[in-house]
This record gives structure tokens, C-alpha cells and sequence, in this order.
């Protein structure tokens, strides 16, 4: 099967347009503000800008169709491209010199990482500080639309995208058409953080503040205008405002369109969901109870505290109220663990989402029955369906694989000369999106003083976590390139 590049260049060319318009939008914040950082980002917006133009006049026809391959293709060079072209205002500005570090900066805030080289971030201009958070916006719903309008053409992402009721011609699904869907995740998404930014304005943050972390929230990155991140207001109600919405934010987006609508009864009968709520309220008591018995005090700031920094490493966000890693490291390692669970499939959180555990432990006690009764017909069923063998199959793999990147991730750190829990934290923290870590990737470190290969390696490793693994890794195999 070849390649036809053209619908491929269309379609990134239409996309560096969009990306490119984004980055003038904050170059014009800059202006308003005098900030010395309006000219760079501006440059910086154009130089997209007319790259996408280029790409879009390349011998464009309507008609071309797009095959599975060229949908791959397209979705990783995408990613590549924004990543790169997405440096430039951090580069072009100054505020890092080395391009390393404005990659990292850049992919992290597109895949919603929310993992920083800065170590003074009040000290960015405004533009920059706009720009950090906008481009998590911009990546989280990207993501949203990948996985729940475009990945199920592509064949991809499994058993999220069964759960997530990706669009097809039946009544319950969420529309047919990918057109209709997208247009429908952008206004749930965009009117989200419009309530969000309202709120926290009305609760005492400033207007670009609220702005800044709204982005940063919905999309579950995690960039903050402060340096101590949401800990700098000492406000419960920006606290509790701030958990409840990542808690949201990590929930499928088809789910929570089904609120929207008033479908409560589909809400509750999707088990992933369900399932999400049953471990928020668990874990939290859990770890509420740990935290107030260690260090005794005011039960509601441990209450807050825990809630907040649960709902940040399981939405992936990254936001910190307060340093976990002095707790204890029995704690600590309960954060660790974290790293792994994700919240929802169709959400913009990252990790390994809620619905492959839940897949994974159900088999696992059904493998227990399948033994004592080896002649029973025993089916794993996820919201009263049977799951597919094919399906069952994509999450045994996608886990191994994910086992695989993490150890194989965390011997290169290693071998950097990085320690061994600060390597496993590094991998596993940029690997699931989730910012944050434990050692020297902690709450009140960043990864500024890492060595450059370091730095592109956990970017390279927070592209393929954004886009479950098997969208970047697929395109190293030879079968994909081959024309027949």
C-alpha cells in the first residue's frame, strides 16, 4: 500500500494553521502586556503559520481519501510537528537557550504532562506563562477527539474506545459522524473551562490566573503562573474547586456529555465510571485516615491536601497543594503506585486508564474460574457486553509493553548516572502524563538539571504515553512501511 501525501499534508497543513493562530493569539496577550516576549512569540507564530501554509498547497484534492496508514502517519507527525514548532516562542524568546529544554517544555505542555525545566516560573512573561497553558488546552482535546472521533477508524486504543462508545450508526452511541462529534466535544470542553474560569475569578484569583489555570485544569496538565503551583492561594475553595474539576476532567468526555443531556441512568451503567468513583471515595479515605493518624492536626487541611493530590496524580494533572513525599514513604510509595492507575479512557487524562485495570483484574478471577471449571464457557463482559478476544488481547499486550518501556526507559536514566528511584519515577511519571514524581522529579523539583539526552528521552516517552504507545511505536516496524 503507498503512501499518498497528499491528504497527509492537507491535513497537518490545516492543523500547523490552527497551531500557528494560537501561538500569534498569546504573542498578541504579550503585546498587550509590553512584555519583551511579543516579537519572539510572534515570529514564532508566523514561521507555523506559513509552514502550514505550505503544507496545505501541496497539490491539494478535496476528494483524497485517507487509509489506515496515512491516519497513523498523520496523527505521530502531528504530534512531532506541534512538539517542535510549539518550542519556538520558549526558544526564540530566551527564556531557555538550549533547545532541548524548550522541546521538553513544549511536548510536556501539548501531552499535558505539566513536567517543567523552569525553576522560576513567576518570573516568565505573560505571554510565555499564556502560552504554557494554552497549549495544554490545545493538546487535552486534541486528545479527547483522538480517542473517541478519530482512533476508532484507525483501529485504535481497544478497549477505551469499546467503553467510550466511539461514534457509529447506533441510537446510544454519541453521534455518527466524527464532524458532528468533534463539534460537540469542543463546546462540553470549551464550556467546562468557561464555568472554571468563572469560578476561580469569582473565588479570588485574577482574570489571567483563572485563565492559566483553567487550561491547565480541564486539560489535566498541570502548568501553573506560580511557583509553588495552587499551594500559593491559600484558599479551600480554589483547593476543593480545582480537585473537583480534575476529577471531572479525568472522566470520559462521552460520559460526561451523557450528564450533560440528563442520561444519569447511562452515567451509572458505564462500569469504568462507576469503578472511577468507587476509587476516588476509597483511596481518598484511605489515604485521609494514613496521612491524619502520621501527623495529627486539622482533619480538614489533611482532608483537602489528600483529595487534591490524589485527584492530581490520578487525573494526571499535576497541580501540588503540598509535597507528599514528607508524609512518610509508605505514603509516598501509595503516590508512587499512583502513577500507574490514569482515570478515565476518552477523558484528557493520561496513564493507563481506569477500564484496562478494571479488564485486567476481572480476567484475573475469571482465569481463577476458567481452572476449577476448565469445560465452563466463562466471558468477560465490561457494561453487560462481552469483551472481544481481540480486545482482551490489545490490553494483555499494551500493558506488557508499557512494562517493557518503563524498564527499558529507566535503564537509560541509569546509565545517565541518575539514581535508581528518580529514574523509575522520571520514565513512569512522563511515560503516564502525570507531572510529578518522587526523588528528584518530586513536588519541589523540576527537570531543568537533567542531562539533554534525558530530556529527550522523557519526551519522546511523554509523546507515545499521549497517544497509547501503539500509534508512535507502530511506525517502527516494518510492516508498516511496506508498499505491499
Amino acid at each position: 500500500m503507498r503512501f499518498n501525501f497528499q491528504p497527509i499534508s492537507n491535513v497537518l497543513g490545516v492543523l500547523m494553521i490552527i497551531f500557528g493562530m494560537s501561538i500569534l493569539l498569546c504573542g498578541g496577550v504579550a503585546l498587550y502586556y509590553g512584555g519583551n516576549d511579543s516579537e519572539p512569540i510572534i515570529k514564532a507564530g508566523l514561521l507555523t503559520f506559513f509552514f502550514g501554509v505550505l503544507l496545505l498547497t501541496y497539490k491539494f484534492r478535496s476528494s483524497a481519501q485517507i487509509n489506515k496508514k496515512e491516519g497513523y502517519l498523520i496523527v505521530a507527525l502531528a504530534w512531532l510537528f506541534m512538539g517542535f514548532f510549539g518550542a519556538l516562542p520558549y526558544y526564540i524568546s530566551g527564556v531557555t537557550p538550549l533547545f532541548a529544554d524548550a522541546v521538553f517544555e513544549s511536548v510536556s505542555g501539548l501531552t499535558t504532562t505539566g513536567a517543567s525545566i523552569f525553576s522560576d516560573i513567576e518570573a516568565l512573561p505573560n505571554g510565555i506563562l499564556l502560552w504554557r497553558s494554552l497549549s495544554q488546552w490545545i493538546g487535552g482535546m486534541g486528545i479527547v477527539v483522538l480517542t473517541i472521533a478519530l482512533f476508532p477508524l484507525l483501529g485504535i486504543g481497544g478497549i477505551e474506545l469499546f467503553v467510550a462508545e466511539s461514534p457509529g450508526p447506533t441510537a446510544d452511541k454519541l453521534h455518527p459522524r466524527i464532524k458532528e462529534t468533534a463539534k460537540r466535544l469542543w463546546l462540553l470542553y470549551f464550556g467546562i473551562t468557561v464555568v472554571l474560569i468563572i469560578l476561580l475569578w469569582l473565588e479570588g484569583m485574577s482574570l489571567f490566573d483563572s485563565i492559566n489555570h483553567a487550561f491547565a485544569t480541564i486539560s489535566t496538565g498541570g502548568f501553573s503562573t506560580k511557583n509553588t503551583s495552587v499551594a500559593f492561594y491559600d484558599s479551600a475553595a480554589i483547593h476543593y474547586t480545582i480537585a473537583v474539576f480534575m476529577l471531572i476532567s479525568g472522566t470520559n468526555f462521552t460520559v460526561l456529555y451523557y450528564g450533560y443531556k440528563r442520561y444519569f441512568k447511562k452515567m451509572w451503567y458505564n462500569d469504568e465510571f462507576r469503578y472511577y468513583l468507587y476509587f476516588i471515595i476509597t483511596t481518598t479515605f484511605i489515604i485521609t485516615s494514613l496521612v491524619h493518624y502520621l501527623h495529627p492536626g486539622d482533619l480538614e487541611k489533611n482532608f483537602r491536601d489528600t483529595l487534591f493530590q490524589f485527584a492530581s496524580i490520578v487525573s494526571t494533572t499535576g497541580f501540588i497543594t503540598y509535597d507528599y513525599t514528607t508524609w512518610g514513604n509508605g505514603i509516598t510509595m501509595i503516590f508512587f503506585l499512583l502513577l500507574f492507575s490514569g482515570a478515565c479512557a476518552g477523558s484528557t487524562a493520561g496513564g493507563i486508564k481506569i477500564i484496562r485495570h478494571t479488564v485486567f483484574v476481572k480476567n484475573t478471577f475469571l482465569e481463577f474460574r476458567r481452572i476449577l471449571h476448565p469445560r465452563a464457557i466463562i466471558r468477560l463482559k465490561i457494561n453487560k457486553e462481552i469483551v472481544p478476544p481481540r480486545i482482551l488481547t490489545h490490553i494483555l499486550v499494551f500493558l506488557l509493553v508499557y512494562l517493557l518501556v518503563i524498564v527499558l526507559g529507566s535503564l537509560i536514566m541509569m546509565f545517565l548516572g541518575i539514581d535508581m528511584p528518580t529514574s523509575l519515577s522520571m520514565v513512569a511519571t512522563t511515560l503516564g502524563n502525570v507531572g510529578p514524581g518522587i526523588g528528584l522529579v518530586g513536588p519541589p523539583y523540576n527537570f531543568g538539571n537533567f542531562p539533554d539526552l534525558a530530556k529527550w528521552t522523557c519526551s519522546f516517552l511523554m509523546i507515545i504515553g499521549r497517544l497509547e504507545l501503539f500509534t508512535i511505536l507502530i511506525l517502527f516496524s516494518r510492516s508498516f512501511w511496506r508498499t505491499n
